[in-house]
């Protein structure tokens, strides 16, 4: 039997599905959310349905952006013949604060994980052979290339 009424319940199981947050802190942010004024929790709603409705992946790299291509591929200054593969959009993130690298990503959004059930099939690989053949074929005009 919870000790809360149904409708925290339901808030703080919301909160737990939350990676790494557990039922503890899963409560603490219910209660936070409950206290805020009426401005602040529609505001935190707001960014929410904006970042699902605005957010889009790159069909370049498949970074997360609101534009597409994103400001990483879109920009003429960095190295095209550059890509550094990454798991993760966070990745991106992280090298891009060391502010040293001038290629471009391809964002994979996982990796291979056979006890997990992820195989090559359920991350960007196969987009980013895709990617790296088209280029292949544009620098080479190879005959190779028109047999797909």
């Amino acid at each position: 039997m919870s000790l809360y009424s149904p409708s925290i319940e339901k808030l703080i199981e919301s909160f737990e599905r939350l990676p790494s947050i557990g039922h503890k802190t899963a409560a603490r942010l219910a209660f936070h959310m409950l206290n805020a004024s009426e401005e602040e929790t529609n505001e935190f709603i707001s960014s929410i349905v904006n970042a699902k409705k605005n957010l889009k992946y790159c069909s370049k790299c498949y970074n997360i952006s609101d534009t597409d291509p994103c400001i990483i591929c879109g920009n003429p200054k960095r190295d095209q013949s550059i890509i550094c593969v990454v798991e993760d959009v966070r990745d991106v993130i992280a090298m891009e604060k060391t502010h040293e690298f001038k290629g471009v990503y391809h964002v994979l959004h996982g990796s291979i994980s056979p006890m997990n059930g992820v195989g090559p099939d359920d991350i960007k690989i196969k987009e980013l052979l895709s990617r790296l053949m088209r280029r292949r074929c544009r620098s080479k005009r190879s005959n190779t290339c028109n047999k797909s």
